[in-house]
């Protein structure tokens, strides 16, 4: 009787190692996990982006651009007014002492010339202290004087003084005999440049009584005039334009003001040397 054949001793661990890898596959811990090999990677896989991962970051976002600001209306600019036109001092003078100081000025000029050149001994010397003495003084009394207005001031331009009033300051303009401006301290203020001339006056009542004859008997058309011309002196008009002027402007912001007087030195040193020189060379005789 034969019996089976029995597994040699080499081929039992077979089912051994067998199995202890079931027991290993069924749980069963083991000292050592088995290592698998890693599979090949023919590319380099690229992570995949969550959608929160694939969302910029806040300091990776971009910052928005500002909205451009509105451009600034511009404002119309203001309509400048225009500059008030500054006029030129209105001038009186003295036609007739203007024309008499031209010819006195004209008559020394030939006596001093022809005595200095013609003259022996001390008559060039007392001629040139004459001259000295004369020119001044007529210079001062005829072609000097005048009266200078505008809308700020009245500026009075007499023999030896400059007397510059702001109207504020000015209290009336009187005509007399002479005419004067009077400020509100009560001084006076002679204008040399706008005499009286009684002449002129009466000459102007005579055509003011015609004009007011002729207005009270009528025009040939039968109609009565209800206004008749008024006839002035010219000396007298000029006054009645100051007046107008004066208080018109009285209580303008560049009137405003205290009178100022000055001395008119370059006639007054000029006429006291020529003086001095004078009575030197006739006390020395």
């Amino acid at each position: 009787m034969t019996t089976p054949d029995r597994p040699s001793s080499q081929e039992q661990p077979e089912p051994r190692k067998r199995s202890a890898a079931s027991t290993s596959s069924e749980g069963t811990p083991s000292s050592e996990t088995p290592k698998t090999e890693p599979a090949p990677q023919t590319a380099q896989a690229r992570p995949r982006r969550t959608p929160e991962a694939a969302a910029p970051r806040p300091a990776d976002a971009v910052a928005p651009a500002k909205p451009a600001e509105p451009a600034k209306a511009v404002k119309p600019a203001k309509a400048v007014k225009p500059a008030k036109p500054v006029y030129k001092d209105r001038a009186y003078r003295s036609p007739g002492g203007l024309a008499g100081g031209v010819l006195l000025l004209g008559l020394f000029g030939w006596l001093g010339a022809d005595a200095v050149i013609t003259g022996e001994g001390r008559t060039p010397w007392l001629a040139l202290a004459a001259l000295l003495l004369a020119v001044p003084l007529v210079v001062a009394f005829s072609v000097r004087p005048a009266v200078f207005a505008n809308d700020d001031r009245l500026r009075v331009r007499n023999p030896f003084r400059v007397i510059e009033l702001p109207w504020a300051s000015v209290a009336s303009l009187r005509s007399g005999y002479s005419n004067e401006v009077i400020d509100e301290a009560g001084t006076k203020y002679q204008l040399w440049a706008v005499p009286v001339s009684l002449r002129a006056r009466k000459k102007a009542a005579r055509q003011q009584a015609r004009e007011s004859g002729r207005a009270a008997k009528g025009d040939s058309s039968g109609r009565t005039s209800l206004e008749p011309r008024t006839v002035r002196a010219e000396t007298d008009q000029i006054m009645a334009d100051l007046r107008e002027l004066c208080e018109a402007r009285a209580k303008a912001p560049g009137s405003q003001g205290q009178p100022t007087v000055r001395w008119a030195w370059e006639v007054v040193g000029p006429a006291a040397a020529g003086a001095v020189l004078l009575s030197i060379l006739i006390a020395l005789g």
